[in-house]
């Protein structure tokens, strides 16, 4: 019964994925996920109580997938300016991939205050993972300009996700350029 239940959730979360990729926020209804689950629409209420408490659980299992994912890049950077490039590209790498896009829908959501407090913890720890590598490289106050760079890098993900003008590549080549070079170019 145990695997039953966990299975049904685990259903549930990958059909939020999608929802929340192809169609944003909008799109993750009880309905909905009751109809891409073949559950009865009753039944995705014994899993979660609310659409935010669906979006709160995608957060706590995918982001740390994605924090590792990054991680894991600016670990295989040799220098502290490395860890930079491979922090900012590897975050715009994953702009397409389902769970990013579910991370990045969730923060449009409307939450409770719970639920953005974990949201903003996981960024937190995010934004920590640079912190070291922005301070070998002289930074005065490299948290500072840790939050400062992850705002490029968030700027960078709406661009792309908006589908701007420029190509995804372009896009994180310059937040690339402006992260270790600043607006000089």
């Amino acid at each position: 019964m145990a695997e039953h239940r966990s299975m049904q959730r685990a259903a549930l979360l990958d059909a939020a994925r999608s929802l929340l990729s192809e169609g944003g926020t909008e799109a993750l209804t009880f309905p909905a996920l009751a109809e891409r689950t073949g559950l009865a629409r009753s039944s995705v209420y014994e899993y979660f109580r609310s659409r935010a408490a669906v979006v709160e659980e995608l957060c706590e299992v995918d982001f740390p997938v994605w924090a590792a994912d990054v991680s894991a890049a600016m670990e295989r950077a040799g220098t502290a300016e490395a860890k930079v490039e491979a922090y900012v590209r590897r975050q715009l790498e994953l702009v397409g991939d389902r769970r990013h896009r579910a991370v990045v829908a969730i923060s449009a959501s409307e939450l409770d205050a719970g639920a953005r407090e974990k949201i903003r913890a996981a960024h937190g720890g995010l934004v920590a993972m640079i912190v070291e590598a922005l301070a070998e490289l002289g930074h005065a106050q490299p948290r500072l300009a840790a939050m400062l760079l992850q705002g490029v890098v968030d700027a960078a993900v709406r661009r792309i996700e908006l589908g701007a003008a420029e190509e995804p590549t372009a896009i994180t080549d310059a937040a690339v350029s402006m992260a270790l070079r600043g607006v000089r170019g």
